[in-house]
């Protein structure tokens, strides 16, 4: 494989809390050469939507993982079912496709939180959900500020009215802490992400797909039918799905070469935390919620009362850079919680996002290359948007109108970011930047 971090940055989960809260769920690797319909490369949240999808229409679907069930993003994340995917600003999204086809990806990032719910509900899948929509933190007067500007474009873009919070009315609504204010909006949920992929690998597999974990696929080419090497044997297709997000390859296929950017993000969950310590805190709500920086951090009360708290950051993964950034994430997190600043942390880990140079999501056939489809680029949302263009690819893998439709903000194949296999040094200014605008 060519990727463009350390190898570290693709490794083992680490001390993943979620690894914790299921067992069994693994799945066996490919036991040699095999045939089948359409093949989905990747087995997070995407490519399970698409094998489930496809299997419940009937079509002979074989996933391929390289690492174990729930290894990439989709096993690493924390839990933020709920609005987004694209990083593009409103004016962007505006000047590239118009009012309406910003009105078309609003109601994608609504459809996307809908579309998760009824995978939820439909296949019976216990995974802890919690939190009535989200909540937008102020970090600043300034920030808080912004949130109140945007309040009304905000109801308008998404039909629904947030409920904006005064910095007087935090600590009576659980939400103590160095904050100014804040904004939440009652759509999405948070979840515990290693659940939710158990409970669609069941019901994939109950609907007829077949799964294969311990599975890289080192090659792929096209002669009469897509070939999928592995280092058990070759699969063979007649269309592809590629499925693989942040942890993809350059060369597979070639197309796929500097067209998206792994971005670093860490996590840490810590022990639980006392209703004593809540109170010191003031801090006792169990929404899901993130401040407004630029560079932002998110964080949760999950319902066993340990607190979940994540942040964005990284330009390498060298063992230098990687306890370097733990020691950041430790000290954001004391700062913003000072009351628990001397609470154990359990569990740490870190994953890959990934962004793509026009700041939206790909969902579509890849050009030039017949039978093959993408599903990509969901720059740190892709609990819903992943579950989502999952079901939109399985459609259009068989020919059928998407049984929702496809924005056009989604329909553009991604163009290539400068530098190439360098292009990570495009993240040092660009985080430079953002650290400036969030004062």
């Amino acid at each position: 494989m060519k990727r463009i971090y350390e190898a570290a940055a693709y490794g083992p989960q680490g001390a993943c809390f979620w690894a914790d809260t299921v067992s069994g769920d693994d799945w066996p690797a490919l036991p040699g050469p095999r045939h089948t319909e359409v093949a989905v490369i990747g087995g997070g949240f995407t490519g399970l939507s698409a094998a489930l999808h496809l299997a419940q229409d009937g079509v002979e679907v074989t996933l391929l993982e390289a690492g174990h069930a729930g290894y990439g993003a989709s096993g690493r994340n924390g839990g933020f079912c709920c609005l987004g995917g694209s990083k593009a600003s409103d004016a962007q999204l505006r000047r590239h496709y118009g009012p309406r086809g910003l009105a078309a990806w609003r109601q994608t990032e609504k459809d996307a939180v809908a579309t998760a719910a009824r995978l939820i509900e439909a296949h019976g899948i216990e995974a802890d959900i919690h939190s009535e929509g989200e909540t937008i933190i102020a970090h600043s007067p300034r920030a808080f500020g912004k949130l109140k500007a945007g309040l009304d474009g905000m109801a308008e873009a998404y039909g629904t009215r947030p409920r904006l919070t005064e910095m007087e009315e935090m600590a009576a609504e659980g939400l103590g802490g160095p904050f100014f204010g804040a904004l939440t909006i009652p759509l999405g949920f948070a979840l515990n992400p290693r659940k939710y992929l158990a409970g669609l690998t069941r019901a994939a597999q109950s609907a007829g797909a077949t799964l294969h974990a311990h599975s890289p696929v080192t090659a792929l080419s096209r002669q009469t039918r897509w070939q999928l090497d592995t280092p058990q044997g070759r699969l063979t297709a007649d269309r592809v799905i590629l499925a693989t997000n942040g942890y993809s390859s350059e060369d597979l296929p070639d197309w796929l070469r500097a067209r998206y950017l792994p971005v670093q993000s860490s996590v840490i969950v810590t022990e639980p935390i006392s209703p004593e310590l809540q109170a010191a805190q003031g801090w006792s709500s169990h929404q899901m919620a993130y401040d407004n920086r630029f560079l932002l951090h998110y964080f949760r009360l999950m319902p066993d009362n340990r607190f979940l708290f994540g942040m964005r950051g990284g330009l390498t993964a060298t063992p230098r850079a990687q306890a370097a950034i733990s020691r950041k994430i430790r000290a954001d997190f004391a700062a913003m919680f000072p009351a628990w600043r001397d609470v154990t942390v359990s569990h740490e880990w870190a994953g890959l996002v990934c962004i793509m140079a026009s700041l939206t999501p790909f969902a579509g056939a890849v050009p030039d290359h017949p039978g093959l489809f993408a599903g990509m680029g969901y720059h740190g949302n892709g609990v819903a948007m992943g579950s989502h263009t999952g079901m939109l690819l399985a459609d259009l893998v068989q020919g059928k109108t998407p049984r929702a439709p496809i924005p056009e903000a989604m329909r553009h194949p991604p163009r290539r970011f400068p530098l190439g296999r360098f292009r990570r040094a495009l993240l040092a200014p660009a985080y430079a930047t953002a650290g400036l605008l969030d004062l």
